[in-house]
């Protein structure tokens, strides 16, 4: 017979943490499922030592001993928010009477721009070819509103229809994003035409009673996956040859209103980025076209 899993006698403590984030915070499936993980591991690297056994040091060993293995500064800042986060509610609810994931940071990493489609990019691949088949109307619909309100795709595939949070009349959605916070956008005029056009034919795919706005082939409501294939065959229809994925339309977005406004803080509410620190690397973005113009147009710029 196979020998036993053998389980920490804390993990429960861990469960109990988690249920409060989902219960008390209402954190995300997939902001759960990531703390979870970070459990998992801190769990196998203690083996049988008990969770009050933990120290500063020992979590720095940790630390050093994932970041050996290969796993990325991101990664590790996660497992330590996770670890923090866990100790300190056992220290209200459970009598722990230390913290010793406080202070101690993950190294850290270059922080990579987001990429962007160009302008005339972005006006290539909305560019309307006219086919009035359903799966065509709900993928236009779908793409100009990524690009259009600069939602992320969790957003755009929990919208519904009839429950007033996307209103064509005002121009505006109405979204949920991360950490349950509530945001209102625009709609520009090509992605409310668009929308039109598939709500329209809308009947012709969805199953009957299904609320969500987007549905996929068997009527039900579209999964994340199946929007992300479906925008890179269309990429690649348009011959564009940027790899090019839901996000990277909120990136468009985000760059094209900041190049034309100037405004900040404007693009930091139209995002919710809840610091505007992450809303300020598309000014490097905005810089680095600046850049390019600044080398070919300056005559003192270019290399002899």
């Amino acid at each position: 017979m196979p020998a036993a899993v053998q389980v920490h006698p804390d993990l429960p403590l861990a469960r109990d943490y988690l249920e409060s984030l989902r219960t008390q915070r209402r954190l995300a499936a997939a902001t759960l499922a990531n703390y979870a993980r970070a459990l998992d591991v801190l769990f196998s690297l203690l083996q049988d030592r008990p969770l009050a056994s933990l120290d500063a040091a020992l979590v720095r060993r940790f630390v050093s001993m994932l970041h050996a293995k290969g796993l990325s500064p991101r990664s590790l800042a996660l497992a330590l928010s996770a670890w923090r986060g866990c100790f300190r509610w056992l220290a209200r609810h459970r009598g722990f009477k230390a913290n010793p994931a406080l202070g101690i940071r993950a190294p850290k990493a270059a922080r990579p721009l987001p990429k962007a489609l160009s302008v005339d990019a972005a006006q290539q691949l909305l560019a309307d070819g006219g086919k009035a088949e359903p799966a065509l109307l709900r993928d236009r619909a779908m793409f100009e509103l990524l690009y259009s309100s600069g939602l992320r795709l969790a957003e755009l595939v929990s919208l519904d229809v009839g429950d007033g949070r996307l209103d064509l009349a005002q121009g505006e959605v109405t979204v949920t994003g991360k950490g349950s916070k509530t945001r209102t956008v625009p709609v520009g005029a090509a992605a409310r035409e668009a929308l039109r056009r598939w709500l329209a034919a809308r009947a012709r795919l969805a199953a009957p009673a299904e609320k969500a706005l987007f549905v996929g082939s068997r009527g039900r409501r579209i999964a994340p996956a199946v929007v992300g294939a479906r925008l890179k065959a269309w990429a690649r229809k348009r011959n564009l040859a940027e790899h090019v994925h839901p996000h990277m339309l909120r990136h468009s977005f985000a760059t094209h209103v900041l190049q034309s406004s100037q405004d900040l803080r404007a693009v930091q509410e139209m995002l919710g980025h809840a610091s505007i620190s992450t809303t300020q690397v598309y000014t490097h973005l905005d810089f680095q076209a600046l850049a390019k113009v600044y080398d070919a147009a300056h005559p003192r710029a270019r290399k002899k």
